[in-house]
């Protein structure tokens, strides 16, 4: 099969290249997957999980990519819940081979149903953000009806899906980001927008929960946002600065199929709109996350045509 690897960490997505490889197996528990369209994170490659395996052995050449859509074509041993030609969309394990190749190998457990009417590329555009997103909102930052949400990097990938989420549950959304997204972050519901080069961001008041994609300088100032009792969480490590009122949550995101299939539920039914920039093949993967511009929104790998 085609797949896409990389073996030096120091050359980043430069140091991409499509080889062929064998076709993964099955192990217990897993299905193989034929790969339709794959999502990728840049950061990914920063990642000791890209490297090496859980004991810090180098698990290189590796295959990068943890987002997919694409339809079961084996099972493993014991493997229950999912069958042969059933459409499926997920979140490959961070340790294991991923989803820039046109087959793999991944826990059952790590997918979901993809409905009929959603298109590969959507599926593929959703478990990283979607399910960050809902994590961060509902499981880590507690949201409740009528309370304020602080979204960084509200026309991003993550960010947009933090803004649908929280206006959908009923709180009251600012985006922030740069002077050319304040558009795109009031179209994904925002009701303020705080241009991060050229307004205050402490104007924005004393917020309910701050959900930080950008760290730093911003992170740190955000801390300092938080009313007493909020929750600042955060996607880009530990947190630096905490609230001296409130809770600092960060964590890394993990698949789950209940929250997947609530996710894909509600872009079936027109309450979330995926945001989906460059659309590439993998034959043209490795330019294209080496764009000579800046891009909107997210890349998807068309896998399979």
């Amino acid at each position: 099969m085609k797949a896409i690897v990389v073996t030096d960490q120091a050359a980043g997505t430069a140091g991409m290249t499509l080889v062929e490889r064998p076709e993964p197996q099955a192990a217990i528990n897993d299905v193989v997957v034929q790969v339709h369209a794959s999502g990728f994170v840049p950061t990914e490659l920063a990642w000791p999980s890209t490297w090496t395996d859980r004991r810090d052995r180098d698990r290189t050449p590796s295959i990068p990519g943890h987002e997919l859509a694409g339809v079961v074509t084996a099972l493993g041993y014991g493997t229950t819940g999912l069958s042969v030609g059933q459409r499926v969309f997920g979140l490959a394990d961070w340790y294991r081979d991923g989803t820039l190749a046109q087959y793999i190998a991944i826990e059952a457990r790590n997918l979901a149903p993809l409905p009929g009417d959603v298109d590969f590329t959507v599926g593929a555009s959703l478990p990283i953000s979607g399910l960050t997103a809902w994590q961060g909102l509902f499981e880590h930052g507690r949201l409740r009806p009528g309370q304020s949400v602080l979204a960084h990097g509200a026309a991003g990938a993550v960010g947009s899906m933090v803004t649908q989420l929280a206006r959908e549950a009923g709180a009251y959304v600012i985006g922030t980001g740069r002077a050319a997204d304040r558009q795109a972050a009031l179209d994904f519901g925002a009701t303020e927008f705080i241009d991060l080069d050229n307004d205050t961001l402490e104007d924005a008041g004393k917020i309910d929960l701050v959900f930080d994609v950008i760290g730093g300088d911003i992170g740190k100032r955000s801390a300092g946002m938080v009313r007493a009792g909020g929750t600042l969480v955060s996607v880009v490590g530990p947190v630096e600065a905490r609230p001296a009122n409130g809770l600092a949550v960060d964590f890394v995101v993990e698949s789950d199929r209940a929250q997947l299939s609530e996710i894909v539920q509600r872009v079936r039914d027109g309450r979330l709109r995926t945001n989906i920039g460059n659309v590439s093949t993998l034959d043209d993967a490795i330019a294209a996350f080496n764009p000579t511009e800046r891009r909107k929104g997210k890349t998807i790998i068309r896998v399979r045509p």
